[in-house]
């Protein structure tokens, strides 16, 4: 007998989620973006292998760990079911570099009580300061001791991901069509998915988990780029450095501040873009710069980049012996258009999660998925939430009620892309 998915035990969910979450967190996969060979680092290649293995152990047969990292693994449609369009679950296996993400210490908390957590250091997690905190009271949550980031991003997308087919593998009464199973490294490094072998892809649709609180659903993120400044000094003793040395470090200094701070990250929200820069190295003699550029518009990423080139004019101008190089990349793009042209893509999200009682709503995304750049490659993307908060902090933590309710609208969507009224779709 087919039970409807808003009833399912959340505890029986809950018991596929945590452990796994709990052991993938504790693989140190944190990326470089400094390297460009896919994985950047070598801890990746430890959790795909993990994956693929446990992937392997529920009874798939047809599952890929590829050259480049990349886990695909399919679940075959229930029979008479082999015609619905394939769809597919994306999330990613690093974390980022801005904290470390070394001997994570996950901490869970059954039933929390309300009150402030002190962490290691003077890192501390304040329900005063933070609503979504207070609104865990009494429910579990799970978050970093403090000494590096927990991993939600995205391990709570791939512990999710992982609950549902283990569900409904158990389930076989659940019909549904192919699903197809996608963990990619390298995300964090805004690379774009450099390897990806899209010819092996067969989703008519896809969807990432790696999104933040209950009912967030994303359709639209950041076109990102990648600005490279290079400054080439002159070198020479400071004692006779009158009308000869151009100092690299200060040209690159300048340059910086040349950024405005009212558009920089923790200055903008919503829809307004900004100038971040992420790392700045160098000496006397050359020195570098790279900055992301971010705007939901391309009109105002070419406004940036143009703004950009008046302050690599106004520094050379100020550095006569010196000399700047400037190179810029694109990441990702704005995936909405492309998913605006597959509406069925975005409408059978919105009814699987009113189907589960899920208050749903559109937020863009201030940065970007692996989902932006598959979209762009032409398998429309949009991302869900995972329940997780405070991504690449020290201060991240994850709500355990909404990583089940995750995971329970990943089989919803299975179940409502095998029904006959999406024979369209592809």
């Amino acid at each position: 007998m087919q039970i409807p998915i808003r009833e399912i035990d959340d505890a029986k969910l809950r018991d596929l989620i945590v452990p796994r979450f709990l052991k993938y967190v504790r693989y140190w996969t944190t990326s470089d973006p400094d390297v460009k060979e896919t994985p950047s680092t070598p801890g990746q290649w430890d959790l795909a292998k993990a994956l693929t293995e446990e992937l392997r152990g529920l009874g798939l047969t047809d599952v890929d760990l590829t050259d480049h990292c990349y886990v695909i693994a399919r679940l075959p449609s229930s029979p008479g079911r082999e015609s619905r369009p394939a769809l597919g679950f994306l999330a990613h296996l690093d974390t980022a570099s801005d904290v470390s993400g070394k001997d994570v210490q996950p901490q869970l908390v059954n039933n929390y009580d309300g009150q402030k957590i002190q962490l290691t250091g003077n890192n501390v997690l304040d329900p005063g300061q933070d609503a979504s905190l207070a609104a865990q009271k009494g429910k579990a949550i799970i978050h970093a001791d403090g000494s590096t980031l927990l991993g939600a991003d995205d391990k709570a997308g791939i512990a999710e991901i992982m609950g549902a087919l283990e569900w409904l593998l158990a389930h076989p009464e659940i019909p549904h069509g192919p699903v197809e199973i996608i963990f990619t490294p390298d995300e964090e490094t805004g690379k774009g998915l450099p390897e990806f072998p899209l010819e092996r892809i067969k989703s008519a649709v896809c969807y990432t988990l790696d999104g933040g609180p209950l009912g967030e659903l994303e359709v639209e993120c950041f076109n990102a780029y990648v600005t490279t400044v290079n400054f080439q000094g002159k070198a020479i003793h400071p004692g006779y450095a009158r009308g000869i040395m151009a100092n690299a470090v200060l040209m690159a200094s300048s340059f910086a501040t040349m950024l405005p701070r009212s558009e920089s990250p923790e200055a903008t929200d919503g829809y307004y873009g900004y100038y971040y820069p992420m790392e700045i190295t160098g000496n006397q003699e050359t020195a570098s710069l790279k900055i992301f550029i971010r705007d939901f518009e391309q009109s105002g990423i070419e406004w940036r980049l143009g703004a950009l080139k008046s302050f690599f004019l106004a520094v050379q101008a100020q550095f006569p012996g010196g000399s700047i190089t400037m190179n810029t990349d694109a990441q990702y793009l704005n995936m909405k258009e492309k998913i605006d042209a597959r509406p069925e893509a975005l409408e059978t999200l919105k009814k699987a999660a009113a189907n589960l009682g899920i208050e749903s709503y559109l937020k863009p995304i201030r940065g970007g998925t692996d989902g932006s750049r598959l979209t762009e490659l032409g398998i429309p993307t949009p991302n869900i939430f995972t329940g997780g908060r405070n991504w690449h902090g020290r201060t991240e933590w994850a709500a355990v009620s909404e990583m089940t309710m995750a995971c329970k609208l990943v089989i919803e969507l299975i179940r409502l892309w095998g029904e006959d009224f999406l024979l369209t779709a592809n």
